[in-house]
């Protein structure tokens, strides 16, 4: 019984922002209904697949962020989907778009249209540039991915090497802190609607996540009239803070406190370094000799012995790829590798678990992907039953 069981959400997302943020619901428990346009969300045919892609109906980018909804495919401009898609309205808790700004208004179903329908409901949408109800600019209306928010937003600016260019972070943290923001804005709407009766409209924004995302740069270049930039794996502010090469491989190492620079000296057996730099800022300023008295204690070692002399002692882990966390046991533990089915191929695939846990409640995929309107029966049966509940209950 999750969190969020007695919530019902009308998703009408497609991607990846918003069916994220749909996921997340979906993972504490929350009954998301895919509301999809004719022939689905685009990214259900997106590669890969577990075996012949002409036999599954949707490859793994679509099952990642989609497991446990129910789906039913309708058009918005259709009088009847239309009717259809307003009694699943009249029902939900919940309704979350991503299209561009304006979109829902043409079809005569954007929040005001929805709120006389139900005047308790959360709206929520995820756009590029945001909705004017809550800040007009120029931008609304633009189409954005992930890259477009990540170059705006300062991210790719202070991601790369120094003497390389902007660089894209590698997930699409574009789309998913901006879907991970717009969760929570939910949250906080269901309960103010909880203690008021009051719905409302929520809006995130990419753009404006991202701004939030690299608040460093903006306190920074507050206090200081300094851009940040690139500098690699290091921080700005904080030393050693870095990745290392090691005989096969590397390792990160955090040893920016007084106590745990000891600890890492010790383990190079050099305490002329814990006297001669005892504070961080005296390692800050020489930041560039000690890196490499450092890289030249670990290219002497493997990421093990280094783990091994530093761990418990200093923060530190191996760099590690997906096939070393399939093989972490601490993953495993944790619930955050789920195994679901995946229709059309003779076994079942793995997807990432829910990193949200609760101590009285579970939480994690709560089955695969849905195919395609596969829950039109049971969704429009459930109308009808409503419907006919409500006409007894008038007479």
């Amino acid at each position: 019984m999750g969190a969020l069981e007695d919530v019902t959400v009308v998703d009408l997302t497609q991607v990846l922002a918003g069916p994220y943020c749909t996921m997340l619901l979906a993972d504490m428990g929350a009954d998301v209904v895919k509301v999809e346009r004719p022939g689905g969300d685009l990214i259900r045919p997106n590669p890969p697949f577990a075996g012949d892609g002409d036999e599954e109906p949707y490859g793994g980018y679509f099952q990642s962020v989609n497991r446990g909804k129910r789906s039913i495919e309708l058009d918005l401009g259709d009088d009847r989907d239309r009717e259809d898609f307003l009694r699943l309205v009249e029902k939900a808790d919940v309704v979350v778009e991503n299209y561009r700004a304006g979109t829902m208004e043409r079809f005569d179903l954007g929040y005001e249209t929805l709120k006389e329908h139900n005047p308790e409901l959360v709206y929520s949408s995820i756009r590029g540039f945001g909705d004017p109800r809550t800040g007009a600019t120029d931008r609304q209306g633009q189409p954005s991915f992930d890259l477009i928010a990540q170059a705006l937003g300062g991210v790719m600016e202070i991601t790369g090497q120094e003497d390389g260019p902007p660089t894209k972070v590698g997930p699409g943290i574009g789309d998913l802190f901006t879907a991970v923001l717009n969760a929570v804005g939910i949250l906080g709407a269901l309960h103010h609607r909880d203690r008021t009766g009051e719905g409302q409209y929520v809006d995130t924004a990419m753009y404006d996540a991202m701004v939030s995302m690299c608040e460093r740069t903006v306190y920074h270049y507050s206090y200081t009239d300094e851009v940040l930039t690139r500098q690699g794996n290091s921080h700005p502010t904080l030393f050693p803070y870095n990745s290392f090469e090691t005989s096969d491989g590397h390792v990160v190492v955090a040893a920016f406190s007084d106590g745990h620079w000891r600890a890492l000296c010790e383990s190079m057996d050099r305490p002329d370094l814990v006297a001669d730099y005892p504070d961080a800022g005296s390692r800050l300023r020489n930041r560039d000799a000690l890196r490499a008295e450092i890289a030249d204690w670990t290219r002497e070692h493997s990421e093990q012995a280094v783990v091994d002399a530093l761990e418990g002692e200093v923060p530190v882990a191996p760099v590690q790829d997906t096939a070393d966390i399939f093989d972490d046991p601490h993953v495993h533990e944790r619930g955050m590798l789920a195994d679901v089915e995946q229709p059309g191929a003779d076994r079942d695939v793995t997807v990432a678990g829910c990193p949200i846990k609760f101590s009285e409640t579970p939480t994690g995929p709560q089955g695969r992907a849905p195919l395609l309107d596969e829950h039109r029966d049971e969704l429009l049966g459930e109308q009808r039953d409503d419907g006919a509940e409500r006409a007894t209950g008038d007479d």
